[in-house]
C-alpha cells in the first residue's frame, strides 16, 4: 500500500484495506438520509470533561439535542465552519465569502451529534475545506486578532485516507490533547492582545484545524496563537505526532500567518522539517 502521505517517499501502512470511505455526499451538508450516522470512537476525550453544569444554549446550538441524561461539557465552546471555493457552476468566490459557519458546540455528546452527521472529508468536491476553531476566533482567517500572531503546522496527505486523520486531529482538539503544549491559558482583550489584568478572557494557545480537499492531495493544519515560541511550536509539533501516530519519516510543515498574508497563501513556501518522534 503507497505512503499515506503525499510528500512522503516510503511506503506505510495506516489503515486495512477492508477500511471503507463514504462516498454518497458531495458537499458539506448535515446528512439527512436514513443511513446510520458514525459511532464515535475517539480516545481523546479523557481530559476534556469540565466539573460544570452544561449551558443549555450552546449545547442546542447545533441544531442536534444530545439524547437524555448526563451531558459532559467541554472546556472550550468550538465552532464548525465549510468553505468552498468553487460552487459547482459557479466562478471562483473570495476566500471570505466562501466562508459559511456550521455550528458550535460545547459538550461532547453535541460535539458528536454534528461531527457524525456531516459529510466526511473523502466524500467532499475539490476545492473545499472544513475549519474548526475556537468561539472566540471571529473569524477563520489569518487576520483575525487570535490569528494574526500565530500560525501552522501543515501535513499533507495522499488522497483517501484524510477521513480518519481528521477525525483524529478534531478529537483531540476539542479534547484538550493539546492543552500543555502552551505557556499557559493568557488572557487575551478584544483585539488580540495579552491582558494582564483579570478582566480579559483566557484563550487555549490551539487557535482550531483545518482540512483542505484539493484535487491531488488532501492537507490537515493545526493552527496555534504564538508564532514565535520555538518551544510552544515543537511541543504542538511533537503532541501532533501522538495524536496522529505518525511515522518518523513523517513531513511536517509550518508557516506563520504573517507569512501567509504576504504572499496570499496558506501552504505555499512553507519551512519543512523532518524530525525524530518521541522517545
Amino acid at each position: 500500500m503507497a505512503g499515506y502521505f503525499s510528500n512522503h517517499t516510503q511506503s506505510q501502512t495506516r489503515f486495512s484495506s477492508t477500511q471503507q470511505q463514504s462516498q454518497t455526499h458531495t458537499t458539506a451538508t448535515t446528512q439527512q438520509d436514513s443511513s446510520k450516522p458514525r459511532l464515535p470512537a475517539s480516545r481523546h476525550f479523557s481530559t476534556s470533561l469540565a466539573n460544570r453544569d452544561p449551558e443549555p444554549a450552546l449545547t442546542k446550538t447545533a441544531g442536534l439535542s444530545p439524547s437524555s441524561g448526563t451531558v459532559h461539557p467541554l472546556r472550550n465552546t468550538w465552532v464548525f465552519w465549510f468553505r468552498q471555493q468553487r460552487a459547482p457552476g459557479n466562478k471562483i468566490t473570495n476566500y471570505e465569502e466562501g466562508i459559511k459557519k456550521v455550528a458550535s458546540f460545547s459538550s461532547v455528546e453535541s460535539f458528536w451529534s454534528l461531527h457524525t452527521h456531516l459529510s466526511s472529508p473523502s466524500s467532499l468536491v475539490p476545492t473545499t475545506d472544513y475549519l474548526l476553531f475556537h468561539a472566540g476566533v471571529r473569524r477563520p482567517v489569518w487576520e483575525d486578532p487570535l490569528n494574526r500572531n500565530g500560525g501552522k503546522w501543515i501535513i499533507r496527505l495522499r488522497k483517501g485516507v484524510a477521513d480518519r486523520v481528521w477525525e483524529d486531529l478534531v478529537s483531540g482538539v476539542v479534547g484538550d490533547m493539546f492543552d500543555e503544549c502552551g505557556s499557559g491559558r493568557l488572557k487575551v482583550d478584544g483585539d488580540g492582545n495579552v491582558n494582564e489584568d483579570e478582566d480579559g478572557e483566557e484563550w487555549p494557545e490551539i487557535c482550531g484545524c483545518t482540512i483542505s480537499v484539493r484535487q491531488s492531495e488532501d492537507i490537515v493544519a493545526l493552527w496555534n496563537r504564538v508564532e514565535a515560541d520555538m518551544r510552544v511550536r515543537e511541543k504542538i509539533r511533537d503532541t501532533i505526532r501522538l495524536v496522529l501516530n505518525l511515522p518518523p519519516s513523517t513531513i511536517m510543515e509550518y508557516k506563520s500567518n504573517n507569512d501567509s498574508l504576504q504572499d496570499k497563501s496558506s501552504f505555499r513556501n512553507s519551512a519543512i522539517e523532518r524530525t525524530h518522534p518521541i522517545s
